[in-house]
């Protein structure tokens, strides 16, 4: 294994917390690694937005976080990375990873019969990234996907143990339950947060794969494999576009432990001129 030799942070973005889905396991894989964590809450949802929108966003972004000297950047993103990620590697020089492929390839190890389903955002499910990148690593594998719209803002909100959540995803896995799945990406970073209520709608018989910690896992694998890993102390940074009431309370629960203070920049602290503009070269 190549000697740790590299301090600098790793770069983490989402639309709000569910990236600390991605967060929490990049802690336990590689407890030595700073990690710098920008949540865009004064934009969420992205999954209701164009691929402009959300590829401007994500470059302004990763703009923000490069200028923090981070040394890769984990999009912890699913409608970010099934929309933006192709431009963020083109323009950025640190690498990039994102949660598609990792969890693609996670769930067809898991469905020895090739039935998988995708719950995610409208934007992510329109896209079909997660379809198209289990094609190439199963050609015969059957995917469903699901969108579910209501369940970013409500976790946002931390309705995550309310009744009109239940019902709602009831509601959403309507199709998915009658499929007989194997295995379940939620497509999403914010979804594992509602991972206990999605299990027992579901059953035991389904696995359910978390994209956020299947990416954390190929940035670990990543890193390794450049001789980029930090000898520590980690030392995180937490940024947000707004301040959102219940963001550190569900934040510190799922991470299980106090977050550093966290610092509210406006839009990502770039002048409006400084700003990257939306680009079409990534097909749209």
């Amino acid at each position: 294994m190549p000697v740790p030799r590299d301090s600098r942070a790793i770069g983490v973005f989402d639309s709000g917390l569910g990236g600390l889905t991605a967060v929490r396991e990049l802690c336990r894989a590689l407890p030595g690694e700073s990690i710098v964590y920008f949540g865009d809450t004064a934009r969420l949802p992205y999954g209701t937005k164009s691929r402009d929108t959300v590829t401007r966003f994500s470059l302004e972004i990763a703009t923000f976080l490069v200028r923090r000297n981070i040394k890769c950047l984990l999009v912890a993103c699913n409608t970010a990375s099934s929309y933006a990620l192709e431009s963020l590697e083109r323009r950025l020089e640190v690498p990039v990873v994102g949660v598609i492929e990792p969890a693609a390839r996670a769930a067809v190890a898991q469905s020895l019969h090739g039935r998988i389903g995708v719950l995610g955002t409208p934007a992510t499910v329109a896209s079909r990234a997660y379809p198209d990148a289990i094609a190439k690593l199963a050609p015969g594998a059957s995917v469903i996907s699901s969108a579910c719209p209501l369940f970013v803002p409500l976790i946002e909100e931390g309705w995550i143990d309310h009744p009109v959540l239940r019902e709602i995803a009831t509601e959403y896995l309507i199709e998915v339950r009658a499929a007989r799945l194997e295995s379940l990406i939620l497509g999403c970073t914010h979804y594992p947060l509602i991972a206990p209520l999605l299990h027992d709608l579901l059953g035991e018989g389904v696995q359910l794969v978390d994209s956020g910690a299947e990416a954390a896992r190929a940035t670990a694998l990543l890193l390794r494999e450049r001789g980029q890993l930090a000898a520590g102390p980690a030392r995180h940074q937490f940024f947000l576009s707004d301040e959102r009431i219940h963001f550190q309370r569900i934040a510190e629960s799922f991470l299980g432990h106090e977050l550093p203070a966290i610092t509210v920049v406006d839009q990502t602290d770039l002048p409006w001129f400084e700003r990257p503009m939306a680009i079409r070269e990534s097909g749209a």
